[in-house]
């Protein structure tokens, strides 16, 4: 029975291709909505390869998993699995599998435990600072402003979200800036952004030996940013979001030349004030449906000896 190391052959190949990949081209920093839907197929089929593979591997160890699996399937389709013909290798590989499945959902449990947390906390610090008047409810306004002298402006996800903007912004940013700054957060809120990076995050603190779950960790935080920065420019233009970009972040050193952790801005800023073409529609189209499929190979490679003895 070969395919169970077939698909943790093919997971090891994506994991190890798509990252390369997808590094060598330049088309990601011009299209990060397809970008993010790439990633996200690539990381996918890694999962679905192990998941495939333990479940084989599993029916093919023990008896009870296989009356499972296979209840519904016809007689010549669970022999053409040969599953009799598993090795000692069948139970070892599917426990390994099934620890390496807990050990995700537990790590995605940990992260959306603590991004509560911090939500939590965030929410507390924002009534210390910011408190309901007489007669006001909780959560019922979206947008709060903070008396603050640094400039900043934040989209707090939860069940009631709300958009947060500094005084000092809203002296800093002028007209359609402030709007640009608006429309970036809310770009956040609508893709759910905040999920990808909680999956990516604890993909990759789950495992910090594989390298394709920090490289997805690390893209997410990039690709959602310029994803959002396109959503700006696109209402209000490049110039006005790229300056307010400028504005808001100016006087924290993002643009000196010692690091800051938010290093990332002054490429935001030129990506902004340099725009490239855009790929054509047909060309965006081909790329997604390119990177559809690649989830849709470990499922072929599965269901593959079943369809031989049913064709």
């Amino acid at each position: 029975m070969m395919v169970p190391a077939v698909l943790l052959l093919f997971g090891m190949l994506i994991a190890v291709a798509a990252p390369r990949l997808l590094a060598r081209t330049d088309w990601p920093d011009r299209e990060p909505v397809v970008a993010l839907w790439a990633w996200q197929c690539a990381v996918a089929a890694v999962l679905l390869c192990c998941a495939l593979s333990m479940t084989l591997s599993a029916a093919a160890a023990w008896e009870a998993v296989r009356g499972h699996v296979f209840a519904t399937a016809p007689r010549a389709v669970v022999e053409a699995y040969a599953l009799g013909t598993a090795g000692a290798w069948a139970p070892t590989t599917a426990v390994t599998l099934a620890c390496g499945g807990v050990w995700s959902a537990a790590m995605l449990l940990r992260e959306i435990v603590r991004a509560r947390r911090r939500r939590a906390g965030r929410r507390a610090e924002l009534l210390v600072r910011a408190p309901l008047l007489p007669g006001e409810e909780p959560g019922a306004d979206r947008l709060v402003v903070l008396e603050s002298d640094r400039p900043d402006a934040w989209w707090l996800p939860g069940t009631t979200p709300r958009l947060v903007v500094t005084t000092a912004a809203l002296r800093r940013l002028k007209g359609r800036q402030l709007d640009a700054v608006l429309a970036h957060e809310q770009g956040h809120a609508r893709a759910r952004h905040d999920w990808l990076l909680h999956c990516s995050a604890a993909l990759a603190d789950g495992f910090p030996q594989v390298p394709v779950f920090a490289a997805f960790r690390d893209e997410m935080h990039r690709l959602v940013e310029l994803a959002a920065d396109d959503a700006a420019s696109r209402r209000f233009g490049r110039l006005t979001t790229a300056l307010a970009l400028v504005e808001l972040n100016e006087d924290r050193g993002v643009f000196g030349p010692c690091p800051s952790p938010r290093a990332d801005v002054p490429q935001r800023v030129h990506r902004l004030l340099t725009p490239r073409t855009r790929l054509t529609a047909v060309h965006r189209l081909r790329l997604t449906a390119l990177a559809s499929l690649v989830p849709a190979v470990p499922v072929l490679v599965a269901l593959m000896p079943g369809l031989r003895a049913l064709g």
